[in-house]
């Protein structure tokens, strides 16, 4: 894919973004001329054409973080409040979702999920209350953490940076809990 077409296909997408994080419209565009140089200059770095979108965005992000960075503290630390914001507004989100599928799930199962990855429980505390070896411990979550995995793929679709973070995600249409237990 080209540049142009790069451009063509994700621009809008990219100009609404850096506007619902920056009030001033010129800044916006500013940054959004800063991020098409970036991309320009580093499109040979991407290896997997599929992964466009989520870099595109990474590098509005670092785009934005250093924009505040530029201007002053408080309006990064605002920045910053915002994204942080963001994500819990998005795991909230996740959670609500989650749920259904840890009822679906061996109760286990599910609780070591509850308990690690939604409370954050340390996994060594709770191998301990367990009676178990640590890594005993993380095989079993392993295993369950995958076995969510499979129910939670057939929920939505996940669109993760190059570290592996999630930056968004777009819900599949609805399958009734009856056909999920069936295709589990």
């Amino acid at each position: 894919m080209s540049i142009e077409q790069i451009w063509a296909e994700y621009k809008n997408s990219l100009h609404a973004f850096l506007l619902s994080k920056v009030s001033n419209p010129a800044d916006a565009e500013e940054l959004l001329q800063d991020i098409l140089l970036k991309t320009h200059l580093q499109i040979h770095q991407l290896k997997d054409q599929a992964s466009i979108k989520p870099w595109l965005f990474q590098i509005a992000n670092h785009a934005i973080i250093d924009f505040y960075r530029k201007h002053n503290n408080y309006q990064h630390t605002e920045l910053i409040e915002v994204i942080e914001k963001q994500d819990a507004n998005i795991r909230a989100d996740l959670i609500r979702c989650i749920e259904p599928f840890l009822q679906a799930m061996p109760e286990d199962e599910a609780d070591l999920i509850r308990k690690i990855d939604l409370e954050g429980c340390s996994q060594k505390q709770q191998a301990e209350q367990l009676g178990v070896s640590y890594s005993t411990f993380k095989s079993r979550m392993q295993k369950s953490r995958a076995d969510l995995k499979v129910l939670f793929d057939r929920c939505c679709d996940f669109e993760l940076d190059k570290q592996g973070n999630l930056i968004d995600y777009h819900r599949k249409p609805q399958q009734t809990e009856k056909e999920l237990n069936r295709n589990s």
